[in-house]
């Protein structure tokens, strides 16, 4: 067993619900991947080798239009997944990933971990209660792209990355045209609507990639729908 395999595994939000056994368990078909800033982890299509928990650095997992822009769906961080669907459907990896950073990652071997289902149905019943609340978080960002317009999508990003930092500045978790397409959106209006907001009094923006919110309560009610003309 990789001791520092099994150190990542519980720093796991997908696996926070699983019991130390389990966790010991996973940890022990489990192995320790690193990769260099810039390193392609997977891409879309190849089959999928498992299951990949970040343990340290980022990594920005996107995909690819036939003309070769690229989406970026979202950045993965420390305690984060990948690829976890795939490994449990026996489908090939959906998108890019790539290492943002020096990257570390615990990779639970997708062959030993169906062989592991099939034996342990407690912990079937502890990874779906997990991916139940990941399939939540992925409804909260359709409902975001599908029901919120672009000054409503960064509010409620910013809101969420500046959790618990009141009036203190933070940096943007991923460059601004990454930031863009997670939110889908152009480059332009996304820096359109960052200057909206400061113009406003809601951010001020200190450089490219940090600011601070300067108005939670007025930010919370554009993230919430206030329309645009509101906020000027």
């Amino acid at each position: 067993m990789d001791e520092s395999a099994l150190d990542i595994l519980k720093r796991c939000d997908l696996l926070r619900d699983l019991s130390a056994g389990s966790l010991t368990k996973l940890a022990g078909i489990s192995i320790t991947r690193r990769y260099p800033k810039g390193q392609i982890i997977f891409k879309q299509g190849d089959p999928c080798p498992g299951i990949f928990v970040v343990g340290d650095g980022s990594v920005r997992v996107f995909k690819t239009a036939p003309g070769g822009k690229e989406h970026v769906l979202h950045l993965a961080y420390p305690g984060m997944t990948l690829a976890e669907v795939a490994a449990m459907g026996g489908f090939p990896c959906p998108a890019y990933a790539q290492a943002v950073e020096d990257t570390v990652c615990a990779l639970i071997l997708q062959d030993r971990f169906l062989h592991v289902l099939q034996a342990d149905h407690e912990l079937c019943l502890q990874l779906m209660k997990s991916f139940a609340q990941w399939v939540r978080h992925l409804v909260g960002l359709l409902e975001d792209i599908v029901l919120r317009d672009a000054a409503g999508r960064v509010a409620r990003h910013l809101l969420h990355v500046g959790s618990g930092i009141e009036g203190a500045a933070f940096e943007l978790p991923m460059l601004k045209k990454d930031l863009a397409s997670h939110l889908n959106l152009t480059s332009e209006t996304m820096s359109r609507t960052l200057r909206r907001l400061e113009d406003a009094g809601l951010i001020d923006m200190l450089d490219q990639q940090r600011l601070r919110i300067v108005d939670r309560a007025r930010l919370q009610q554009v993230a919430a729908g206030l329309p645009a003309g509101e906020f000027d």
